[in-house]
């Protein structure tokens, strides 16, 4: 009977859905890979290492050299014609090199966050923090750099503390614009995403 309950049991969890679905990376140049080939943007190697570890997840690369905050925004709604079940959110560069509103930046970052949230309840959430040059001021600069802590704590996501992490300010890891990664600083920068993500993807769906 023992070993009958065992073989149920085991059964059972084999039978039982793995927690899987599609990464969707909702982000700009950098994650489009500006100036790389599409092979070695960030996203297309956090692919690799996840089919290496046969994770069964889809990768979406919705990344769009140039794009603000309002720009991933307007575009979501197309995005979310497929259901979303990871969401890494690498906006707000854009809008921080523009010096554009600090408060409309956030209630942009927020208003994508819910949109997916009322698409799929269960989605798990990843920020990525940005970071910008002193020249725009230090007061904006630190504003700037917090809202993404803010946005993670208050809805209770994973936070990369700074997407280039490494990576800015290394001459040999970026362009000649010294903005855009090349592929060498791509793959840090995918360090510093599959340290957050991985975990995420390895626990249950609940």
């Amino acid at each position: 009977m023992r070993r009958r309950l065992v073989f149920a049991f085991l059964a059972l969890a084999l039978a039982a859905p793995a927690f899987g679905g599609t990464i969707l990376f909702l982000g700009d140049s950098l994650t489009a890979g500006l100036g790389v080939g599409e092979g070695q943007a960030y996203p297309a190697l956090i692919e690799k290492k996840i089919r290496e570890k046969n994770l069964p997840f889809e990768v979406i690369n919705a990344g769009i050299s140039g794009d603000t905050t309002a720009g991933g925004l307007a575009r979501l709604d197309w995005l979310l014609q497929k259901k979303i079940d990871v969401l890494v959110l690498a906006l707000g560069a854009n809008d921080g090199l523009r010096g554009l509103p600090i408060t409309q930046t956030k209630a942009n970052l927020q208003a994508i966050i819910d949109r997916v949230e009322a698409k799929n309840p269960q989605v798990k959430i990843v920020i990525a923090g940005m970071q910008i040059p002193p020249n725009m001021g230090g007061d904006y600069t630190a504003k700037f750099r917090q809202v993404f802590v803010e946005l993670a704590r208050e809805n209770h996501a994973a936070l990369i503390p700074f997407l280039l992490e490494g990576v800015g300010g290394h001459e040999d890891l970026n362009q000649a614009d010294q903005i855009h990664p090349t592929a060498a600083g791509h793959q840090v920068v995918a360090e510093n995403v599959w340290r957050v993500l991985e975990p995420l993807l390895t626990k249950s769906g609940s």
